[in-house]
């Protein structure tokens, strides 16, 4: 009886949520995929769309590594060896060669003392934040970081927090200022790459600022970013905002989930900063790690990106997104220019990107559509994501669909 009242408040909850426009509705259910073929690249089928064909354009699989014949052998070989899960957290027994080896190449990777892995990179920020924010901690964020990012500062409860508008360096330099002086610890957290809006953190620019400040706290200015749309699909070797702006946060959060194509997050940093979050990250510590298989599959992940083959795949990324973009323009879409393969275009209004969606879905191509208010109003985009997957034949295909919307 109890869950029939219950469900009196879960359904008006809903209905709220879907006359605000942020209700997603029901999932489709990808039920096998087609190798490329014929000049395209793969193509999914969905269920109860019979053997219709859909061009994924939604994908975070920037290098289209989930389906490298050497990252699923990598996988395959480990799952035979140590089976299809870890069995225990990793303080009981739950800690394989494979995550060790794992965590030390991240490290490598990315220039660190030290690396962690997680279960994901949502899990990831929510369990290092929280561990680093005292009660004599203020933190400084951008307006559009990640959900993560918000839930974990939720969590955390810190002294103080300020919202600094997005990528505005002098409302961040206030605030900085503001602070000096308020705290023994301040953190300054930003995505490294904002997934809506493919534009990036200015990490240069956002470490001189934090130096200036650094002596008016006792405990440091602590510069954390979450890069996980970066890593891979960014910078000359894919090391992401870091590389691309030519510097340093104080700690790095990013996922293997996406242009590394297996599943699980994970943070780089100094060696005290690793051992003490091993010891207080409650989702490190209390989650099980990802599988053996899928740490041998990240693993090898990482040495493709790393190699001649990784340079090739980021530089084919970077042709076909210039391409994709360069063609938007011409017929006469706005869209917001960047180097990373998140191509934003804006709609500017509901009814439109819903309509755009929903032709896009009937010609077989899957994007993701954001309206109101899950982005501010006027600010309605469809975001299409590039990956070394498709092919020019498969851009060319969805320029087509997008110019018969235009002329309809």
């Amino acid at each position: 009886m109890a869950l029939d009242k219950l469900s009196t408040g879960l359904s008006e909850h809903l209905e709220e949520m879907q006359a605000l426009g942020i209700h997603k509705g029901k999932e489709h259910i990808i039920t096998g995929v087609k190798p490329a073929e014929s000049g395209n690249g793969r193509r999914y089928h969905i269920a109860g769309y019979a053997d219709k064909e859909f061009l994924r354009m939604n994908s975070n699989s920037y290098l289209g590594l989930s389906f490298h014949p050497k990252v699923i052998a990598a996988e395959e070989n480990a799952v035979r060896i140590f089976g299809t899960g870890p069995t225990a957290v990793r303080f009981i027994s739950g800690t394989y060669q494979p995550h060790i080896r794992l965590e030390n190449r991240l490290a490598q990777f990315h220039s660190r003392e030290a690396g962690m892995i997680f279960s994901s990179a949502y899990s990831a920020v929510m369990g290092v934040l929280p561990s680093l924010i005292s009660d004599a901690t203020i933190v400084l964020s951008d307006s559009l970081n990640h959900n993560c990012i918000i839930n974990s500062l939720r969590l955390a409860r810190p002294a103080g927090k300020h919202i600094y508008k997005h990528l505005d360096l002098n409302d961040l330099e206030r605030k900085l200022k503001e602070c000096a002086g308020q705290c023994k610890r301040l953190l300054v957290v930003t995505d490294g790459i904002f997934s809506m809006r493919g534009d990036f953190a200015p990490l240069d620019k956002i470490t001189a600022a934090c130096a200036k400040y650094e002596d008016a706290f006792s405990e440091g200015i602590i510069t954390i970013v979450d890069d996980s749309h970066g890593v891979g699909a960014f910078g000359q070797t894919g090391r992401g905002v870091e590389e691309y702006t030519k510097s340093r946060a104080d700690i790095l959060i990013a996922t293997l989930g996406k242009a590394l194509g297996v599943n699980g997050g994970y943070v780089v940093s100094d060696l005290k900063v690793i051992d003490y979050l091993r010891e207080t990250a409650p989702f490190y510590i209390y989650s099980n790690p990802i599988t053996p298989a899928e740490a041998e599959a990240a693993l090898e992940s990482i040495n493709i990106l790393d190699s001649q083959e990784g340079r090739e795949l980021l530089e084919g990324l970077r042709r076909l997104t210039t391409y994709f973009e360069t063609e938007l323009v011409k017929l006469g879409y706005e869209i917001i220019k960047s180097e990373h393969p998140i191509i934003p275009v804006m709609i500017r209004n509901s009814q439109k990107t819903a309509d755009l969606v929903h032709h896009l879905f009937t010609n077989g191509i899957l994007v993701t559509g954001l309206n109101y208010p899950v982005v501010p109003k006027n600010n309605e985009e469809i975001r299409f994501q590039i990956s070394a997957d498709h092919t020019r034949q498969d851009i060319d295909y969805v320029l087509r669909v997008l110019e018969a919307f235009g002329a309809k």
